[in-house]
């Protein structure tokens, strides 16, 4: 008798969405997005399913909007307003890539005053006051073809795909972004989605959406502590050990200091961990 060996099963990678990506996280909210952009042809049920998972709109919604443009009004919660807009813009003439991005409340309100305002369409005034945030280097940018970039300097693999197809302006929690987080010995271990980041440390997936959201502390089952703060609108989060929470804890008590100042202390005077912090933050 002889054992056929059956060959493991490939984990499904993750779709690539993206090969062009720009930070300009460390501008001012509401203008602090990620510049995601593509320049292979656009798999539209893959950015859709993509975009509708990050955003929880419909996917039917996300599919239509990609194809022909438009924006998705959250619907309203009772009386309340808890959500902005989505909008997909799609130039008809085919010069300019595709965008997405999304509005939050205080956008979403401005938008609506300049329509009525200016007599303007919904979709207009939404992207006058999107782009109004904007960083003024990317600003002009986006005036630029394919943001002009230099594709002399672009890997071969990103070059070969032509001009930019689609541009995404981010700045979510998404599985298709790895995030970093500094462990107590120093190492940056990289999680990528919220589901991923709750199972790895051992939290609620609303205990770590509330972490990520607010920044703060959260305690662990190991008898450490996750550390998060909010830098220019993104999550910076450490781990620390039982030995090290039980040392900032000292500091609490005999400083009279905020468990986040006595947590940063601590790290301070450790210098693996401020090693590790400074490429952390260097990274974001």
């Amino acid at each position: 008798m002889f054992k056929v060996k059956k060959r493991p099963l490939k984990k499904e990678k993750s779709p690539v969405l993206y090969n062009v990506l720009e930070n300009y996280t460390d501008h001012d909210p509401p203008g602090n997005v990620m510049v995601c952009a593509m320049t292979e042809l656009e798999d539209i049920a893959v950015h859709a399913k993509v975009l509708s998972e990050s955003y929880e709109i419909p996917i039917e919604t996300v599919t239509q909007l990609l194809t022909e443009g438009g924006l998705y009004q959250y619907p309203q919660d009772g009386a309340l307003v808890t959500k902005g807009l989505f909008v997909c813009k799609i130039d008809e003439s085919g010069q300019d890539p595709k965008q997405t991005w999304v509005l939050d409340l205080e956008q979403y309100a401005d938008t609506e005053q300049m329509r009525q305002s200016w007599g303007l369409s919904m979709e207009e005034a939404a992207s006058r006051v999107f782009y109004r945030t904007l960083p003024e280097e990317l600003k002009e940018r986006l005036k630029k073809k394919n943001l002009g970039i230099d594709y002399a300097k672009l890997e071969l693999s990103v070059a070969r795909g032509g001009d930019v197809k689609y541009i995404d302006f981010r700045k979510d929690w998404s599985p298709h972004f790895k995030r970093k987080c500094v462990m107590p010995d120093g190492k940056l271990i990289e999680t990528s989605g919220l589901d991923e980041f709750a199972e790895f440390h051992g939290l609620g997936k609303d205990e770590a959406q509330k972490l990520l959201d607010h920044g703060g502390t959260c305690e662990l089952k190991t008898g450490g502590v996750l550390a998060c703060q909010i830098i220019n609108g993104q999550p910076s989060v450490a781990r620390f050990n039982a030995g090290q929470y039980s040392r900032a804890k000292g500091l609490v008590k005999s400083m009279d200091v905020h468990i986040m100042d006595a947590l940063s202390e601590v790290a301070m005077s450790d210098p693996i961990l401020m090693r590790a912090l400074r490429r952390a933050e260097a990274s974001t």
